[in-house]
């Protein structure tokens, strides 16, 4: 069809954007080299003789995935039929020229974001996210990506407003498409059927992402790609070195593994709707919330009470679990662990302007010297943390975090099971309600009529 030539074929879709298409003016006075996205369906619907506009929004959506068009002030690839400000993409960063970038471009690429110190350009959750796991991944060469990316920014500042803002939004399209947000589809991703029908598969690397390993494609930050250098002895020998490792790496049998498949799937499978009905009714089936209702409730049912036993994680995501698990730890005196676990929680979740100063409470009230709730921390977690409270981040607690949180599953939660705080309200919700009836003149047991 047409349209699979104007997403696939660039000499179709150069014509596309040349002699077919003209960004209507009435745009370009207020944010320049836009186009919104009516005008691009009424495009399709008149140059491919579509007559349903739902197929042309649809055919403009594939094109968008593929990363040929994208919106200005939104992460998700898709066509609107709206006001919405479109741009096409640069073709340097077109899909057909079969871009691969690796995960040191993309951590370049995030610490320029935060260089820019503009609030449109600040990191969304999950690209802090990805920042934070690809620092801990390239913390051994993290200052070359950091002096790359200062150099990139640098470049940036000498060129023209305007054109700094275009390039801007066309390199984040560039990596909308090739990391997506969470939920969006990657268009990117190689079918493994595929992978096998080819003669010489490409090799893959387990990575943060998982890209490819030997990437020859040119930097999409505009720095000039390495000679490819040729494999030596100690190549090879750093192979066998890793193959010989995976061999020797600890493999679980197929029989221990369905094993603990099966009593996973035993543990839980009352609380699973699909195979136990929900009680007193499933409120996706019926009208009736009672339901939501009663999850919602202060009072929790003896399933809830039962699932705290399975591990610490069910105890934290409920309220009312990691209450009744504060109030104990309190009676132990030692609540600071918990209260220290749910801020840094918090923390993580704070708007980006209000991060350094909750950094700066969390650390005068649990890790500095005289702080009034003090946690137990080993010398090397205390290290790290107070190095990254010099530059703080919503990730800037995570080691200690970490540290708190293997403390309680080891020591407090054990107790805590134990305790009489949680086996009486265990028993509680295991005994049947009282048959009988308190009348004027005494307890009454009901007729069997």
């Amino acid at each position: 069809p047409t349209w699979v030539l104007a997403v696939l074929q660039p000499d179709y879709y150069q014509l596309f954007l040349g002699n077919f298409w003209t960004p209507p003016l009435r745009y370009l006075g207020r944010v320049p080299s836009v186009f919104a996205g009516t005008d691009i369906v009424q495009w399709l619907m008149k140059n491919l003789s579509i007559e349903d506009p739902v197929e042309a929004i649809h055919m403009g959506s594939l094109i968008a995935a593929q990363g040929y068009i994208f919106p200005i002030s939104d992460h998700v690839l898709t066509l609107k039929d709206d006001g919405t400000f479109y741009r096409f993409q640069a073709p340097y960063f077109w899909p057909s020229n079969c871009w691969e970038p690796e995960n040191t471009d993309y951590a370049i690429y995030l610490c320029k974001r935060t260089m820019q110190n503009k609030a449109r350009l600040e990191l969304a959750d999950y690209e802090a996210e990805n920042l934070a796991r690809l620092q801990r991944a390239f913390a051994r060469k993290w200052e070359f990506i950091f002096m790359q990316a200062e150099a990139q920014v640098k470049i940036d500042r000498k060129k023209d407003k305007t054109e700094r803002k275009i390039l801007d939004s066309q390199e984040r399209a560039f990596w909308d498409v090739h990391r997506p947000v969470p939920g969006c589809v990657n268009t990117t991703e190689m079918d493994i059927r595929k992978c096998r029908r080819m003669k010489n598969p490409q090799k893959v690397k387990k990575s943060v992402y998982g890209v490819t390993e030997d990437s020859q494609s040119q930097s999409p930050v505009h720095m000039p790609s390495q000679p490819i250098r040729k494999t030596t002895k100690e190549d090879f020998r750093k192979k066998i070195t890793f193959l010989n490792v995976q061999i020797d790496r600890h493999c679980l049998k197929m029989s221990k593994v369905a094993e603990s498949l099966i009593t996973y799937s035993d543990q839980y499978v009352e609380y699973d709707p699909f195979i136990t009905p929900a009680e007193p009714s499933n409120p996706w089936i019926s009208d009736d919330a009672t339901l939501w209702d009663i999850e919602m409730s202060k009072e929790p049912s003896q399933q809830r009470v039962k699932r705290w036993g399975f591990s610490i994680d069910e105890v934290l995501k409920d309220p009312v679990g990691r209450d009744l698990f504060l109030r104990f730890l309190e009676s132990e005196f030692s609540s600071e662990n918990l209260r220290f676990w749910l801020a840094v929680q918090d923390l993580k979740r704070q708007p980006l302007q209000d991060v350094a100063t909750r950094v700066e409470e969390i650390w005068q009230e649990f890790l500095a010297p005289g702080a009034q709730s003090p946690i137990n921390l080993d010398s090397h977690s205390y290290e790290r943390t107070s190095q990254n409270v010099q530059d703080p981040g919503r990730y800037t607690f995570e080691d200690a975090q970490e540290h708190i949180y293997k403390l309680m599953k080891s020591d407090s939660y054990a107790r805590f099971l134990r305790s009489n705080t949680y086996q009486d309200l265990l028993l509680a919700k295991k005994k049947p309600p009282s048959s009988k009836r308190r009348t004027g003149k005494g307890w009454r047991v009901p007729s069997c009529r």
